[in-house]
């Protein structure tokens, strides 16, 4: 046995060196650095990307060894709270309410905070940690997610600490459920199972998920849960399994009318139907006259109000102001015509694409997402996160720099008045866009 141990020691020493060295910097990321410090930010996002590549490159085939990695990188965050975003304070003010019974989307945190018998544990610590954007408005997360944040508080106890912890558990078990079914869906498309660790071990998804508390992993757990049923023919199943995602996260929702040619028209009629009932149940606990004006006026801000690491938009801007164009009223023109074009790339992927094959259906939600992301006015760096998922079901790359690039964005922290930094943001769409352009062209000419 002990001669065993030591064989695999000296056969694997290089990589265990730089899993150790991997764990460390993860350290340091968690325990001792300053959203404000963004030179310290980024060479320690860096080293991250560079020692998650090299480990791919020495082990891609030692699922056990990357699989723990992974798993223990992700444990590393357990007992510090974020410390690139504030929103798990809303996470756990929502978590509170839901718990209590009160409906998160008929109040908003700044009437809330002046009851005198609010019953919120914690009330005003995660009032002024929220930040004022956010006590302003209702909450945005569909009903799926608030369960989630209620069933953390629960966990929690009274402790800010406590829930963050059970935050953290939920989201780490849905990166392992992600690895278990995105290896047995990329077996299924006949691509090699080691690309799974492109997610898995990818420090933007570890940072971003883990770090700082963002459910897309959970939404991104039942959306390759129900690819994965599509794949073995349980379509019934994948429905509801979809309709899971919808309810964490709203994105999924780009993608349902690409299922109208996976399926004949009388399948996929019972397949939105299973879709619509299964959100329907999750929403009911929470519907009254005032939930649907309420929750659609807090989602049209992020087309009409918000804007951050975007890519056209920010070039339309600078163009515009030229011509004595106003910025706010420019996003407001600009989120309309940005709603419009999706839904023109949706239909046009729809039907124009032999969506039939899972293949081509993946690839085409690929090509939605990448184009809705382009013309995006706000593309924060944990949006990337599912296009590397969608990515690594495809014979395409380019999320996977986009997703190493995006730590330029986080200048912004680092500014008292979050201003961007536009120099640096035309460096990370000129090479997300040069990655773009160079694989379309390398897969047109072997085609």
């Amino acid at each position: 046995m002990a001669n065993t141990f030591i064989k695999y020691l000296k056969l694997h020493k290089v990589s265990l060196l730089l899993a150790l060295l991997s764990i460390v910097f993860y350290y340091a990321f968690a325990y001792h650095l300053e959203r404000t410090d963004f030179p310290k930010l980024l060479a320690l996002f860096a080293a991250l990307f560079l020692l998650c590549y090299k480990l791919i490159q020495f082990e891609k085939w030692n699922f056990k060894l990357l699989l723990a990695v992974g798993i223990l990188s992700r444990l590393v965050f357990l007992l510090t709270e974020p410390n690139l975003s504030q929103d798990f304070y809303r996470f756990i003010w929502d978590g509170e309410l839901v718990r209590n019974f009160i409906n998160p989307y008929l109040e908003v945190p700044d009437t809330l905070i002046s009851q005198p018998d609010l019953v919120i544990q914690n009330a005003e610590q995660l009032y002024q940690g929220m930040g004022s954007l956010s006590a302003k408005h209702f909450s945005n997360y569909p009903p799926l997610n608030q369960l989630f944040f209620a069933l953390a508080t629960f966990l929690g106890g009274k402790s800010i600490l406590g829930s963050v912890i059970a935050l953290r558990g939920i989201i780490v078990l849905a990166d392992i459920g992600i690895f278990y079914f995105g290896r047995k869906l990329l077996k299924r498309l006949n691509r090699s199972p080691h690309l799974i660790f492109w997610y898995f071990l990818n420090p933007l998804v570890i940072i971003e998920l883990t770090g700082n508390l963002h459910f897309e992993g959970v939404m991104l757990y039942f959306f390759v849960w129900a690819m994965y049923l599509l794949a073995i023919h349980k379509w019934q199943w994948a429905g509801v399994v979809l309709a899971c995602s919808i309810s964490v996260k709203l994105v999924p929702l780009l993608f349902l009318p690409l299922f109208l040619k996976h399926f004949s028209l009388k399948k996929s009629v019972l397949f939105y139907t299973i879709i619509g009932i299964t959100s329907v149940v999750f929403f009911v606990p929470f519907y009254t006259s005032e939930f649907i004006h309420n929750y659609s006026k807090t989602i049209g801000l992020w087309f009409s109000n918000f804007e951050f690491n975007a890519g056209l938009y920010n070039a339309v801007k600078q163009i515009a102001v030229q011509f004595d164009s106003k910025p706010w009223e420019l996003i407001k023109i600009y989120g309309k015509i940005t709603l419009i074009i999706t839904v023109l790339i949706v239909l046009l992927f729809t039907f124009l694409r032999k969506n039939q094959d899972l293949r081509v259906l993946l690839s085409s939600m690929m090509w939605v997402l990448t184009l809705y992301y382009f013309l995006s006015a706000t593309v924060h760096p944990w949006y990337i996160i599912f296009l590397v998922t969608l990515c690594i079901f495809t014979s395409y790359r380019y999320a996977l720099p986009w997703s190493a690039a995006v730590v330029l964005s986080y200048f912004a922290y680092s500014q008292p008045d979050f201003q961007e930094h536009l120099g640096l943001l035309a460096i990370e769409y000129s090479a997300v866009f040069g990655c773009f352009i160079y694989e379309i062209v390398t897969h047109r000419n072997k085609s």
